[in-house]
């Protein structure tokens, strides 16, 4: 395992233990780091990630998912958490038939949700509390117009294999 990999898993273990004291902060900066991670370590320069970078990017990604879990725990809404707790399931289901079969699709069929409504839940309960789910309507609604973005970026990422990260590293950090 090379420096460069210690690091930025350091990083990604540490850094969402942020999201169990300041959710928003910590749940948009671990994600930001999950973005990042191997842009990151190719400016760090010192060494990379083996061919195991997948299996052990969704490990970590399991990790701070499950910190956002324990948080929607404590949710008091059922609107809120009943869908975080059966979306953060759904996923770990997929990502698991992933890992056996290695069926790429099979990360459209379970799309990672999860974030998508744990961020929607933790800003609009800090910055539009009229918006947080309290209804079926106020739940699906939501939950649909997260959905359509995410299809669209598990089918790019997951799918096609797009690797946004070599345009980051040659545009902006010019790696």
């Amino acid at each position: 395992m090379s420096e460069g990999e210690l690091i930025v898993i350091g990083l990604r273990l540490v850094i969402p233990l942020l999201i169990l004291r300041w959710p928003l902060f910590g749940g948009v900066t671990a994600m930001v780091l999950d973005a990042l991670d191997v842009v990151i370590i190719d400016s760090l320069g010192l060494g990379g990630f083996g061919a195991h970078y997948s299996e052990l990017d969704k490990l970590l990604d399991s990790y701070y998912l499950t910190l956002e879990l324990v948080v929607a725990f404590r949710w008091t809404s059922v609107w809120a958490r009943i869908p975080a707790i059966g979306l953060y399931v759904y996923r770990i289901i997929g990502v698991v038939a992933f890992e056996i079969t290695d069926t790429r699709a099979l990360l459209l069929v379970f799309p990672n949700l999860f974030e998508n409504w744990w961020l929607y839940c933790v800003f609009v309960a800090r910055f539009f509390p009229a918006l947080y789910p309290k209804s079926v309507r106020s739940t699906w609604i939501p939950l649909f117009l997260l959905l359509v973005p995410k299809l669209g970026q598990e089918y790019l990422l997951h799918y096609q294999e797009a690797e946004p990260w070599d345009w980051t590293k040659r545009h902006i950090l010019h790696i």
